[in-house]
């Protein structure tokens, strides 16, 4: 048998490393208390967040988000001493940590009942084309509870969103999603962004070739966890008043450098 010259071998293993996924950052909730100021920061009040919302964002509070036993646990609570009579959290890692490209997956169990609104989503680091939605939004999940089990993934530009009827999005359902974790995650590419449940592919984004206004996902963008209480989507078959308070759990959050399953 003919041997291959070990040099050879030593290159093609180099190769083969260097095609691997790299974790580029992650956060696996290993340390009891407030999560990690080196990771997240909040996003604060009860201004409606521009979809009428009713929660109040508090900052640092434990009540409404905390690392338990190796997960992080987002609650949102019933309060009337604040004026519209809810609190939550909105952890994000804007000035922190932002990514442009990559697979980005989160470990969730999701929160359930008429009036919960739970998002894992995207915005872009710095507002370079204008106001919302110019510079894009990916939400990786969403979920209302007045419709269980149906798990959304869309994307928002300037040319594709819901207020002008063009949103590209789609959903996958899970039967369970408020009992078990599921692995809810995007590959994004400068070609496209795909999006997963339990890595199963359902829908995918395909850069048009256009400007930013079709595609402006060719900038860092930052990651967003929050519970939102009603609102216009979240809202739009009212709130169950006796459901509260709801957790949306995370055991973990992964940003590699591509998709490792490729």
């Amino acid at each position: 048998m003919k041997r291959i010259p070990f040099i050879i071998l030593l290159i093609w293993s180099y190769q083969v490393q260097a095609q691997k996924a790299k974790l580029l950052w992650s956060d696996e909730f290993d340390q009891d208390g407030l999560p990690n100021p080196k990771n997240w920061s909040y996003n604060v009040g009860d201004h409606g967040w521009g979809n009428d919302e009713l929660e109040y964002y508090t900052e640092a509070n434990l009540d409404n988000a905390r690392v338990e036993n190796g997960v992080l646990i987002i609650e949102a609570i019933q309060d009337p001493s604040y004026p519209k009579g809810y609190t939550s959290a909105r952890l994000v890692t804007k000035g922190k940590a932002s990514w442009k490209y990559g697979y980005i997956e989160v470990k969730a169990k999701l929160p359930t009942g008429r009036g919960t609104w739970p998002a894992i989503w995207m915005l872009a680091e710095k507002n370079i084309h204008g106001g919302w939605p110019a510079n894009g939004e990916i939400d990786i999940m969403e979920h209302v509870g007045y419709d269980p089990g149906k798990v959304h993934g869309t994307v928002h530009t300037e040319a594709f969103n819901h207020k002008i009827g063009t949103q590209k999005g789609n959903y996958l359902m899970v039967a369970d999603f408020d009992s078990e974790f599921h692995l809810y995650a995007i590959n994004w590419t400068k070609e496209k962004i795909d999006f997963y449940i339990d890595q199963q592919l359902y829908f995918s984004f395909e850069n048009t070739g256009g400007d930013y206004k079709e595609w402006p996902f060719d900038q860092p963008f930052h990651l967003i966890l929050n519970i939102a209480v009603g609102g216009g989507w979240g809202g739009q078959q009212g709130i169950d008043p006796t459901i509260w308070p709801q957790k949306m759990e995370i055991d973990y959050v992964r940003v590699y450098n591509k998709n490792p399953l490729n």
